[in-house]
């Protein structure tokens, strides 16, 4: 099972055949146990990872720290579900120390369109107490996955 996972996260595009050869298992074996996966709730959905600085789409992607207060009996799941359900919010993790308690990382076209979804969505919720953003101006690396930018014509140089 462990194998099949790390052979999905590595490249989502394999094929059972192929897995079924890696793991040496039958392809029925391999269909069965990820759709017991996915059924499971282990397996969330199965997407690319884009580099969208090579295309025309217009973004802005922001890391957003929030202090907030936790509920009683609920503890930062409530408004953590409240956060999440914003489309502009790609994802939101729990921090274990430091200033902050919840970790956001959110997509908007323009820093006006993050700054107005901070200010008039984020802060005003009851349970959040601060918050601080920081603008993401370049990707290295996501997901194991290294954003390389176009290799340079050394020729150029010679003009």
């Amino acid at each position: 099972m462990e194998r099949i996972l790390q052979l999905l996260e590595d490249n989502g595009r394999m094929t059972v055949e192929q897995m079924a050869v890696i793991c040496n298992k039958t392809e029925a074996e391999i269909k069965a146990t990820m759709k017991r996966l996915e059924d499971e709730g282990v397996i969330l959905g199965y997407k690319a990872l884009i580099d969208w600085d090579k295309t025309d789409r217009e973004y802005v992607s922001a890391v957003i720290e929030l202090k907030v207060a936790p509920q009683r009996d609920r503890g930062f799941d409530r408004i953590a579900e409240k956060i999440y359900n914003y489309p502009e919010v790609q994802s939101v993790h729990l921090m274990s120390s430091g200033g902050y308690d919840l970790m956001l990382i959110i997509e908007g076209k323009t820093m006006k369109e993050v700054a107005y979804f901070v200010a008039y969505k984020l802060a005003p919720l009851e349970d959040v107490v601060s918050t601080s953003t920081h603008f993401v101006l370049k990707k290295y690396k996501d997901k194991g996955v290294i954003y390389k930018a176009p290799e340079k014509d050394e020729r150029e140089n010679l003009l």
